[in-house]
C-alpha cells in the first residue's frame, strides 16, 4: 500500500493533544504526497536535506524548524539568501518537511527525554518521570566529573560545560532536554528534589549557572553539566526513527545526526 505523508502524520499523531499554539506543522510539501522514504533528523539542516536528497527520500521529520525560529515564520527572510537557497534546494527536490515537536514531547514518557536517558544507559536510575525532567538516583554515587565524562562518551561529543564543583559525589541529579535548563524549572527542582547535580542541554546563561555558582561559593554541593540543545535532544529523534522504521517497515526510514554546530577553540 502506498503511504502519503498524511498517513506518517496521522501515526505520529494518534492520541496525542496538542496544543492551539502547536509549532508541529508541515512546512513544506504536501500531506497527500506518496512517502518514497524518510529521513529523521533533530535540526533539517542544509547538509541533512542534501543527504535525503542522495538517498531519494521525500519526508524530513524533524525536531526543530529549518527556518531559523520557532514559529517557522519565513516573511522576515524574504530577502536572505541563505534562506532563499535552502528553500530552493528543499523546493526542487520535492522535499516535504514536518515538524515534530510538541508531539513527540506529548509521547508517554516524554519521547525526546526517553531517548537520551536510553542513550545515556540510564533507564535503570530514574526515580520519578516529571513533565519537565526526570529525576535520577545514583545509588554508589559519582562525581560530577565522572558523570560528564560518561556523557561526552555515550552522545560522541567533543565538549560539555560544567558549573560549579566536579568534584563532588553526586546521588541524586535531574536530566532536562533542549531549552528546559532555565532557573525557573531547574532551582525549584534543586530545592524540592534534594538535588546534587543538573544535567540540561541549554538554558540563560545568567540563571542556573549563576545559582550554581552562589551555591558553591556558600560551600553547598552543587554541580551544573550543560550538554548543549541539539545534543540532549538529537538521542530522542534516534529513537523516533527506530520506532517508526518497526512500524513503517516497507520503508526506509533513517535518522541522520549533525556535528555539534560550535567549535571548542
Amino acid at each position: 500500500m502506498d503511504l502519503t505523508v498524511q498517513d506518517v502524520v496521522l501515526h505520529l499523531t494518534d492520541n496525542i493533544e496538542l496544543p492551539e499554539n502547536t509549532v508541529d506543522q508541515l512546512i513544506t510539501g504536501s500531506l497527500d504526497r506518496k512517502v518514497k522514504s524518510i529521513i529523521i533528523a533533530f535540526m533539517p539542516t542544509h547538509y541533512v536535506i542534501e543527504q535525503a536528497i542522495q538517498e531519494g527520500a521525500n519526508l524530513i521529520i524533524a525536531h526543530e524548524s529549518p527556518f531559523y525560529n520557532h514559529h517557522s515564520h519565513t516573511d522576515w527572510l524574504a530577502n536572505d539568501s541563505v534562506y532563499a537557497d535552502k528553500r530552493k534546494l528543499i523546493d526542487e527536490a520535492g522535499i516535504s518537511i514536518y515538524r515534530c515537536h510538541d508531539i513527540i514531547h506529548r509521547f508517554q514518557p516524554d519521547g525526546i527525554t526517553e531517548g537520551l536517558i536510553q542513550a545515556l544507559g540510564w533507564s535503570s536510575y530514574v526515580e520519578q518521570q516529571l513533565a519537565e525532567a526526570d529525576i535520577l538516583s545514583f545509588p554508589e554515587g559519582r562525581t560530577a566529573q565522572a558523570i560528564a565524562h560518561h556523557v561526552k562518551s555515550s552522545l560522541g561529543i567533543d565538549y560539555v560545560r560544567v558549573a560549579g564543583n566536579a568534584e563532588i559525589v553526586c546521588r541524586r541529579a535531574a536530566v532536562l532536554v533542549g531549552f528546559r535548563g532555565n532557573g525557573h524549572v531547574t532551582i525549584p527542582l534543586i530545592q524540592n528534589e534534594q538535588l546534587d547535580l543538573i544535567i540540561a542541554g541549554e538554558g540563560f546563561e545568567w540563571e542556573t549557572p549563576e545559582y550554581i555558582r552562589d551555591a558553591v561559593q556558600q560551600g553547598k554541593s552543587k554541580a551544573l553539566i550543560m550538554m548543549g540543545h541539539a545534543e540532549s535532544e538529537a538521542p530522542g529523534m534516534k529513537l523516533l526513527a527506530d520506532r517508526l522504521a518497526e512500524r513503517f517497515p516497507e520503508l526506509s526510514v533513517r535518522f541522520v545526526g549533525e556535528k555539534p554546530v560550535y567549535t571548542v577553540i
